[in-house]
């Protein structure tokens, strides 16, 4: 039932602003609409228990997060992940891949915000939909035996879906957030936080030592009810450098000098490089010229690089979305951030794999 709310009332102090409110779907009732089996939950432990390996240095692997910058297309986000989950298992020995799989996309200003809030593309918010569209395709991934990867913006959300995710993200955005640092004390598995958008990295590491650190704060549980969260910390945060808008930040110089910042908040000294954003000046093409110099990096011996980010879908590019006409998009290419395309992916992931050898034998 949606509440409508009478504006012509000159006594009331708030909602004056708010057309209506709707009830929304508890996350125990998403949950147990589509409950992950012993093939998904085995995905999820494994794939958290080895990034923590590889973000701790105890398994020499490369993390890689990639896929889509915002999935808008459930079908072919599994056909991508169909293709990814081979791919990963070629290169197992050396690297772990996790699919990037975000539902909520930050604007700048304003903007389609992604699968959950508007899962039809048409501008009817059906939320509720969209929080039961997001679980399955995580689950759908997870029975492929391949790890996912989320971007947390709500503070809400997770309650849905952080079950199903292997890791998590806070975006550029949001690292300065005391909400997001008290969420990111109490998710289950590794999450990295952005540099700013201004290239800013001391907000992230501050973030990261926050996080690290015990928090109460107010939040639902999964029935949905108001209630006080204890955390004890998540020890698996870490550094994402991501560029900004005074350029890019993935020269050797920044990770040594992020590893520094890192020593000195007492944290470990590991970082994740972002290979799109800032990084690539916004261009996809240039992805590949960042992931030329990480591995040149790793392959030099730099054990404090323990990830890349990568944005890749089918096609390369991205195209204009208009709210209602999803039929005319064309398939496997992004609607928000320009993406590399497939082969482009899987000849850098072969590259990356190839630096983890070069390290190794070191």
């Amino acid at each position: 039932m949606t509440t409508s709310l009478d504006h012509s009332r000159t006594d009331a102090l708030d909602d004056q602003r708010t057309v209506s409110i709707s009830p929304l779907v508890a996350p125990s009732v998403v949950r147990s609409e589509y409950a992950p089996d012993e093939v998904a939950t085995a995905t999820v432990r494994s794939g958290r228990a080895g990034t923590v390996d590889v973000l701790n240095g105890e398994d020499d692997r490369l993390l890689v997060v990639v896929g889509p910058c915002s999935v808008h297309d459930p079908a072919a986000a599994m056909d991508y992940a169909r293709r990814l989950a081979a791919k990963a298992d070629d290169l197992r020995d050396d690297l772990l891949v996790v699919m990037r799989v975000y539902f909520e996309k930050p604007r700048t200003t304003l903007g389609w915000k992604g699968l959950l809030n508007d899962p039809h593309l048409d501008g009817t918010f059906d939320i509720n939909t969209g929080l039961r569209i997001g679980r399955k395709l995580l689950l759908d991934i997870a029975g492929l035996g391949l790890p996912t990867a989320c971007e947390f913006l709500d503070p809400i959300t997770p309650q849905y879906i952080a079950d199903l995710t292997t890791y998590g993200a806070i975006g550029a955005r949001t690292a300065a957030s005391q909400v997001h640092r008290q969420l990111s004390s109490a998710l289950s598995m590794p999450v990295g936080i952005k540099n700013g958008t201004d290239g800013d990295v001391q907000v992230a590491v501050d973030g990261t030592r926050a996080a690290a650190a015990s928090h109460v704060f107010p939040g639902t549980d999964l029935d949905g009810q108001a209630a006080l969260i204890r955390t004890v910390g998540n020890p698996d945060c870490h550094v994402i450098l991501r560029g900004g808008s005074d350029g890019p930040n993935y020269d050797a110089e920044t990770v040594a000098d992020t590893k520094a910042r890192l020593a000195k908040s007492g944290l470990p000294q590991r970082v994740v490089i972002d290979a799109s954003h800032g990084n690539s000046r916004k261009d996809h093409n240039r992805q590949v010229d960042v992931v030329t110099d990480v591995s040149a990096q790793i392959s030099g011996g730099e054990a404090g690089i323990v990830g890349v980010m990568l944005e890749g879908f089918i096609e390369a590019g991205r195209q204009d979305l208009t709210l209602g006409e999803s039929d005319a998009l064309e398939y496997g290419k992004s609607i928000t951030d320009a993406c590399i395309d497939w082969e482009t992916t899987s000849t850098q992931l072969d590259r990356l794999a190839e630096a983890v050898r070069a390290r190794r034998a070191q």
